[in-house]
C-alpha cells in the first residue's frame, strides 16, 4: 500500500472515531456544557424570579474556546504547508490574515512572544510549542519534525496590536504523510515522567466552572525549587480537549519576581472547561537550561451524585485513576 492509501485509510479511520468532531476546524461551534449554575450565597428569598439572572449566568459561563475555527474575529490562519513526511525536518510556514486579506505583521507581546504556534496529533500522544519567527511581510516560519502519520492540527494563539483587541486562537489541519498507528488516548494518571522529573498533578477540570492546577516538579526524588522563568511564568500549561482538539485558555497564578510566586516545586493555574469529557494537559517548565514537558490526561465530569465523588472531585484531593473512563 502506498503512501496516499494509507493516509487516506487513515483519514477515513478518524472521520469514524471522531465524526462530524474532525472537520470542526472549518465550521462548527464550539461544544459548551449547558449546566446551570447553582444559586449563590448572595440570593434571599423574596427576591424577584430571574433578578440577576444574566449577570450569574455571565459569571459562571466558561470560556469559549479557541482553535475550533480557522477564521474568527476578523482574522484568518493561512497554513502554507498543510502536508509534511513524518521523520523529516520541514519548515512549516503560515501567516495570519486580517479581514482585508492583509498579513498582520504588529502584535502585542503575550508571555513573552507575539505568537504561540502549536502542533498536536489528533490522538494526542504528540505535542509541541513551537516558536516560529516573523519575516517583516508578516509571514511566520518555523522547523518541525514530527515522529508520527497522521491528522495533526496547529494553533497560533495571539493578541493584535490594535487597541482593545481580544486574543485569538486560530487551528487549522495539518497532515503528516507515512506508516500511520493512531493510538488511544492515555490513560488518567496523577504523575508523569520526562527525562528524570517527575511531575505530580493535584486539582481537576470541571464544567463551566473555574478550577485550580497544580503541578508540582521533583527530580530524583528532590523538590525542585529552583525552576526557571519560562514565557513569563515558571510554568506553561496548554488543555486540549480530546476528540475535537479544542484549545483551553489556561492563566498561570502568579509570576516570577512578583514578590509571592516562588520558584516551585508547585506551579499553579487556574482553568473552565467548556464541556465534559476527556482533555489533554501540557505542562512545559525549564530547569537547569532546559524546556521540558509533562503530559497527564484528566476527566471533566459534571455534578457528583449524593455521595458519591467524580473524576475531578478525587483528582482535586490528590486520588487518582489508573485508567481511563
Amino acid at each position: 500500500m502506498n503512501t496516499g492509501v494509507k493516509i487516506a485509510a487513515f483519514a477515513t479511520a478518524l472521520a469514524a472515531t471522531f465524526g462530524t468532531a474532525y472537520g470542526v476546524g472549518q465550521g462548527i461551534g464550539p461544544v459548551v456544557a449547558k449546566e446551570r449554575p447553582a444559586a449563590e450565597h448572595g440570593e434571599h428569598e423574596g427576591s424577584k424570579p430571574g433578578e440577576g439572572a444574566a449577570e450569574k449566568a455571565d459569571a459562571a459561563a466558561p470560556e469559549t474556546p479557541g482553535g475550533l475555527q480557522v477564521a474568527e474575529g476578523g482574522y484568518a490562519l493561512a497554513l502554507e504547508t498543510p502536508r509534511i513526511e513524518a521523520g523529516d525536518r520541514t519548515e512549516l510556514r503560515f501567516s495570519i490574515k486580517d479581514k482585508s486579506g492583509r498579513n498582520v505583521t504588529a502584535y502585542q507581546r503575550e508571555h513573552g512572544k507575539e505568537l504561540h504556534f502549536i502542533v498536536a496529533s489528533r490522538d494526542l500522544t504528540v505535542y509541541r510549542h513551537l516558536h516560529p519567527t516573523r519575516a517583516a511581510d508578516g509571514t511566520w516560519s518555523t522547523p518541525a519534525e514530527l515522529p508520527a502519520a497522521g491528522g495533526y492540527r496547529v494553533f497560533a494563539d495571539f493578541k493584535p496590536a490594535k487597541q482593545g483587541a481580544e486574543g485569538v486562537t486560530l487551528g487549522a489541519d495539518l497532515a503528516v504523510g507515512g506508516d500511520s498507528e493512531p493510538a488511544g488516548l492515555p490513560p488518567v494518571k496523577a504523575t508523569a515522567e520526562v527525562d528524570g522529573y517527575e511531575v505530580t498533578l493535584a486539582g481537576g477540570l470541571r464544567p463551566g466552572a473555574a478550577r485550580e492546577l497544580k503541578l508540582s516538579v521533583a527530580k530524583d526524588g528532590k523538590a525542585v525549587t529552583d525552576l526557571q522563568p519560562y514565557l513569563g511564568a515558571y510554568g506553561h500549561l496548554v488543555a486540549l480537549r480530546s476528540g475535537d482538539l479544542a484549545y483551553l485558555h489556561v492563566h498561570p497564578n502568579g509570576e516570577p519576581g512578583d514578590g509571592v510566586t516562588k520558584a516551585g516545586p508547585e506551579v499553579s493555574f487556574t482553568a473552565t472547561a467548556p464541556s465534559s469529557g476527556a482533555y489533554r494537559l501540557f505542562l512545559d517548565f525549564q530547569h537547569e537550561g532546559k524546556v521540558r514537558t509533562a503530559a497527564f490526561t484528566v476527566n471533566a465530569g459534571g455534578a457528583a451524585e449524593p455521595g458519591k465523588a467524580n473524576e475531578t472531585d478525587k483528582a482535586e484531593k490528590g486520588e487518582s485513576g489508573d485508567h481511563a473512563h
